[in-house]
Order: structure tokens, then sequence, then C-alpha cells
């Protein structure tokens, strides 16, 4: 199953402050264990969202706002993707990942196709799946 970590924003991840160099250090040793587990699928950092926009839908009018955005609790800082066999492993890696006071993770587990159930036809699922294909040759 997989699993996406998601990196909570802080007041200096939302200034732009980078990391230290010990913490990118500690931080490529942790990756280099997920990869050599076979977990990581994927990870990037983002920057703060004063770079960032929001788009807002109400019928078919589509407003634009751009940042910063106050509720900083509420914003990503990054995230990873993971492939684990349970959500208890996951949870496991986490523990271990290299960060100090008051950040904070949230994990949330990805759909799988078969989770749609019969809403999923076998022509959408013939599409995803293609789409899929694409976008996996195209990496």
């Amino acid at each position: 199953m997989r699993y996406m970590v998601i990196v909570k924003a802080s007041k200096d991840s939302e200034a732009g402050v980078m990391p230290s160099e010990q913490l990118l250090t500690d931080m490529g040793n942790y990756n280099e264990a997920l990869v050599k587990a076979g977990v990581l699928l994927a990870m990037e950092g983002l920057h703060p969202s004063s770079k960032g926009a929001r788009m807002r839908f109400a019928g078919k009018e589509r407003t634009v706002v751009d940042g910063p955005f106050s509720e900083t609790k509420e914003l990503i800082a990054g995230f990873w993707l993971w492939q684990v066999r349970s959500k208890e492993e996951a949870l496991e890696w986490l523990r271990r990942a290299p960060f100090d006071d008051g950040t904070e993770l949230e994990l949330r587990q990805v759909f799988e196709l078969d989770d749609f159930g019969a809403e999923l036809t076998p022509e959408l699922r013939a599409q995803e799946e293609r789409l899929l294909a694409e976008v996996a040759a195209k990496a």
C-alpha cells in the first residue's frame, strides 16, 4: 500500500528559511535508507506559499487567490510517497525521521484503483492504467 507523508509548513519554511547543512545531511541519510529498503517512491520539498496560488471553483467561475496564505498549520512544506506493507510500517519509518521539536508530519493512505469499487468501470480502469503507464514511461 502507498502512503503520502505530508511535512507540515512552519514559520521558518513559510519565510523561505532553508534547512541547515546538518539537517540536509541527516535527511539525505534518512532518504538513502528509505531507498535501500524499497520504500521511497517520490519526494519533494515545496517553496513557501508566497510563491503559490489557490483556485476557487464556484460553478463555471474560477477565482485565483495568490499566496501567501495565513494559516501556516494548514500548509505543507513537502512530502514523501512511500510503498509499505502497512500503516504500522509507515509509522515505524516516521519515528526515524530526522526532525526536531515542533515539526509535524501527517500520514495519509493513497487510494488504489480497487478502492473505487464498481464506479470505476472497466473503461475507466483501462484509461487510468494507460495514463499511469504513460507517466511512468516519461519518468
